[in-house]
């Protein structure tokens, strides 16, 4: 009975069971039927080797990739490169081999199913994609396809190669595709070694990559990365490299160190990565590389830094650290030092340097170093670059410095460093890399002290007092080959003649000498093709030799011959100019069309010359490449034409003082970037174009002398206008109407005080091999009737200038609330009733200029809390009553009050009748009650009210007699012993 239900059971199991078994029948059969043979697999690797060629070798510049014959006796596991194992290929090392050809889908790569590890890095697959048949190669375990020049998209089946332990597809231009970095490695929990540098991965680092513990080496820089980095990564237990540098858009912070870390290199250079390096730091025991360049720490270099002894390359840069240097003498392995340009306090002591005698590279760049620092480096004979410009190092070159024969790069530019240097720097054998300029050296000087410096490069000694002597004495066998040369303010009187045998220069300044005449045709002649920069600013040149038409450097980016004599026509310059400065010269003539095909143009100044014309329709050619427009102080005519386009790079206008006509031009609403317009002393016709309040960028606004005119309405309407004008100046226009009260609520730009480091506006125009080229903005003001030249903008500067129209009214109270304001110019108006008292909150007042209008009442006495006002006019008004006495009014003269009959006390000579005397408002902190009751007031006042005029004053008198010499102490009326600057040290 039993036996009969076991035979049923077991039947009944094969009738439920037998699909399941059929199928795995199948299954077995067809994984049976793909797994691929020995020979197999060999013929689909030649096939695959077929389709890839070396480049570069026979005469069509291709051959086919080293092949075996295909017969029966060929044995690919014998080829170079390839590993078997068990019979089947299971690893290709084809890496570094020039391959070039076309790896796509059906490829027969792919049909290696036993693949563990394929390496095709370093090679030139520029045509090929990477398909996403690779997903097919399951067990692979190690891929490299970096350098090799691999495009496209990473296709999302990588996600499907969860065995992988190692992924480099670094260095090729391709793109990770949504849903990006987390769906990419999600399956990947294997993973020991991650390479994506190059790759644009735009998106954010997944937070469970710090649950992958096997994971040793991660590298992601460069790679667009975003948001905040996930802060556990730092404490994964094996990580020995983490690299996710050049990622500006990434931030983070640095945790608490474990002592258990193997970390060994840190890059995090120009991130957005903050906040203290924490002294726990000093816990990271194996590290070898800390590399924080260019990011946004502060606070300071921590004290159990030195403890890092293991370090050689120490990288803090181009941060916000502050404080003193710390003694980094410990770190005796380093040879890379790098701690330029931070915030470090005077006073970091640097004798500890000389210990580090297996320095390589030192870069202490604008460290505010006060300190004769080269005597430090005499035993550090393993320099070869020391980089120590923008400090106030000072002393002579000693010569214990020619020690460092090893040196390739010597920087020290922009110094106190002074004495002569004649041959100091011949033993240098090995120098590329020259630069001593804007320091205080002295005495004569000649190509002799740089003969026998045959691999020098790159030589500046621009603005010293040195005089640089010219000869002919050379040839060519004996000069170097140089690439820069920078010889400005050394009292040149001609070219240097060494520069005919310089074919190869790339840049040349020789501005503020004394070079006269005509520039010699050799120079036209000598490197066409290399020649990227030319300054000859600020010397007596007349013109070029045989007059060319165009200038022929082919690769020529910079070209100023600002401040010159140039006479007649623009000379024409190739398409690859950058910047063409020729302002403050006589040139004359229209601008030509060439100008229209400058396709890379940024930056354009043809400034204070004699030009003439209308702006040419093709003008409008240049707005994408365009920063800065400056054709001010010519001859210029006609309408102002379309100036941008839609996302117009251009950041300063300047067409003042020219003659232009007609509307301002509505394209200039495009001009998003926008920071600087001037439109002074032309002939503008037209209402105030109130829409250029919408620039989020406008900082400074000049419409001085033209022919505006109207109410300016809609200042203060609910859509906020002009939230970062800092300098707006409309006088003598023919505006009219009153200001609102609410005319300046939302210039919010004006209402706070610059906290920061002050600095000169401008912008930088890059180039491809010079870096960055700084501008600064120039203007000119009007105050007192004089006209001011600014050629540098502190970016804390805040004025308004309404004087010389119409406008009416009352003051607009919102002036109150603009803190930053520093100079207010209302005069040459209609203004009527009083001034202002909240005025006297504008602590930071510098000029005050009320000028004939017709403001009636007294001069607020809250003005004298204007501690740096330093001009004050308002004089032709219909003011009265006592001039506030003390402070900054003890310094005005009596022109600042003429014109009021009304005033009186000094500095005019009419006094004040005593019982006029204006008391100051008891409910100011800063001042108390001048009497030392309030009974006395209020007897006088009682008395006048009660028996007549006459007794109130006669009473009033004997109590004068009695407290006159207090009444007069509390007032201020003698002289003050102190008056407060005029200007404080925030600008500095």
């Amino acid at each position: 009975m039993k036996h009969n239900q076991i035979k049923l059971l077991l039947f009944m199991a094969f009738i439920v069971l037998r699909p399941f078994f059929l199928l795995c029948l199948l299954v077995l059969l067809t994984c049976t039927a793909s797994l691929l043979s020995h020979d197999e697999e060999c013929l689909a690797l030649f096939q695959f080797k077929r389709t890839i060629h070396h480049q570069n070798y026979d005469a069509d510049g291709f051959q086919k990739f080293e092949s075996w014959s295909n017969t029966s006796n060929s044995d690919c596991c014998l080829s170079n490169g390839v590993v078997c194992r068990k019979g089947h290929v299971i690893g290709i090392d084809w890496s570094g081999r020039n391959l070039t050809g076309v790896i796509n889908s059906s490829s027969t790569l792919f049909e290696l199913a036993h693949l563990q590890i394929l390496n095709l890095s370093m090679n030139n697959f520029v045509e090929s994609r990477i398909p996403p048949d690779i997903a097919r190669l399951k067990q692979l375990r190690s891929l490299d396809l970096s350098y090799s020049g691999f495009n496209g998209h990473i296709p999302n089946e990588f996600s499907h190669l969860m065995l992988l332990s190692s992924l480099d597809l670094s260095r090729n231009p391709l793109k990770l595709q949504n849903p990006g970095l987390e769906y990419l490695l999600k399956n990947m929990t294997s993973l020991e070694f991650l390479d994506l540098s190059g790759v644009d991965i735009s998106s954010s680092v997944p937070r469970f990559l710090a649950n992958f513990s096997s994971l040793r080496h991660i590298e992601l820089r460069d790679c667009q990365l975003q948001d905040e980095f996930p802060s556990a990564i730092f404490h994964l237990p094996k990580l020995k490299h983490l690299s996710m540098g050049n990622n500006s858009n990434l931030t983070g912070f640095l945790p608490e160190f474990h002592n258990t870390s193997l970390l060994e290199k840190l890059y995090l250079f120009s991130t957005g990565f903050a906040g203290i390096i924490p002294e726990s730091i000093s816990n990271l025991n194996h590290l070898k590389v800390l590399s924080l360049q260019s990011c946004h720490f502060s606070g300071h270099i921590p004290g159990s830094l030195p403890n890092l002894t293991q370090l050689t390359y120490l990288g803090l840069s181009e941060n916000e650290l502050a404080g003193l240097v710390p003694s980094l003498v410990s770190l005796s392995k380093v040879t890379i030092l790098d701690l330029a340009y931070n915030k470090f306090e005077k006073g970091s002591m640097y004798g500890w340097i000389n210990k580090l005698t297996n320095l390589n590279e030192l870069y202490l760049d604008s460290m505010n170093i006060h300190e004769e620092i080269l005597p430090y480096l005499a035993n550090l004979t393993k320099l070869s670059i020391v980089s120590m410009s923008q400090n106030f190092v000072f002393g002579s070159i000693p010569s214990s410095f020619t020690n460092l024969t090893q040196l390739i790069v010597i920087d020290l530019k922009i110094n106190q460093l002074q004495g002569q240097i004649f041959s100091s720097f011949l033993q240098f054998k090995s120098l590329e890399y020259l630069t001593i300029g804007y320091n205080k050296f002295n005495g004569i000087v000649g190509l002799e002290s740089f003969l026998g410096l045959n691999k020098l490069e790159v030589l500046s000694i621009d603005q010293n007092s040195l005089s640089f002597v010219t000869t002919s004495n050379y040839t060519n066998a004996t000069l170097p080959e140089l690439s820069l040369l920078g010889l400005s303010s050394c009292n040149l009187k001609e070219f240097p003649a060494f520069l005919r045998f310089q074919t190869k220069m790339e840049a040349i300044a020789l501005r503020y000498n004394e070079i006269e005449g005509l520039v010699p045709n050799w120079i036209w002649n000598n490197s066409q093709e290399t020649l990227q920069m030319i300054d000859l600013a600020n010397n007596f040149i007349t013109g070029f030799d045989q007059h060319p038409q165009f200038l022929p450097w082919v690769s020529l980016e910079f070209f100023d011959m600002s401040y010159n004599k140039l006479q007649g026509r623009l000379p024409m310059s190739p398409q690859t100019i950058v910047a063409y400065d020729v302002s403050n010269n006589y040139l004359n003539g229209e601008i030509p069309q060439w100008i229209c095909e400058l396709k890379f143009l940024q930056f354009l100044d043809l400034s204070s010359n004699k030009m003439t014309g209308t702006l040419p329709s093709c003008f409008g050619n240049l707005y994408n490449s365009l920063s800065v427009l400056d054709l001010k102080q010519n001859s210029f005519h006609g309408p102002m034409m379309n100036i941008c386009t839609q996302g117009s790079p251009l950041k300063k206008i300047d067409l003042s003082e020219n003659q232009f006509s007609g509307q301002v031009s509505k394209s200039l609403a495009d001009c998003i970037k926008l920071e600087f317009l001037s439109l002074t002393a032309n002939s503008f016709e037209d209402v105030f174009p109130l829409w250029l309040g919408t620039l989020p960028n406008l900082q400074v606004l000049i419409l001085r002398s033209n022919k505006f005119y109207g109410a300016i309405q809609g200042l203060s309407g609910i859509s906020p206008l002009f939230l970062k004008l800092r300098i707006i100046d409309i006088s003598n226009n023919s505006f009219s109407g009153q200001l609102p009260h609410k005319s300046f609520q939302t210039w919010n730009a004006m209402k706070s005080v610059y906290q920061g480091r002050s600095a000169a506006m401008g912008s930088v125009i890059p180039f491809t091999s010079f870096g960055t080229f700084p501008f600064t903005y120039s203007m000119t003001l009007t105050t007192k009737g004089v006209k001011l030249e600014y050629k540098k903008i502190l970016n804390i500067f805040v004025a308004i200038d309404l004087s010389c129209n119409n406008f009416e009214g009352q003051i607009p109270q919102s002036l109150q609330d603009l803190q930053g304001l520093e100079s207010l110019n209302l005069s040459n108006n209609h203004f009527t009733g009083h001034i202002l008292p909240s005025l006297g909150n504008l602590k930071y007042l510098e000029s005050l200029d009320l000028f004939q209008n017709e403001l009636s009442g007294q001069i607020p006495q809250q003005l004298l809390q204007l501690g740096f006002l330093s001009i004050l006019n308002v004089s032709f008004n219909h003011l009265d009553g006592h001039i506030p006495q003390g402070k900054q009014f003890n310094t005005f003269e009596s022109n600042s009050y003429l014109g009021n009959p009304g005033l009186c006390g000094k500095p005019l000579s009419k006094e004040c009748e005593k019982f006029k005397v204006l008391l100051p408002p008891t409910s100011s902190n800063e001042y108390e009650a001048l009497m030392p009751s309030d009974i006395i007031d209020w007897m006088v006042i009682l008395l006048g009210v009660g028996s007549g005029l006459i007794i109130g004053i006669v009473i009033g008198n004997l109590l004068y007699a009695r407290y006159g010499d207090w009444f007069i102490e509390r007032l201020g009326m003698r002289n003050d012993s102190w008056v407060r600057p005029l200007r404080n040290s925030r600008k500095n």
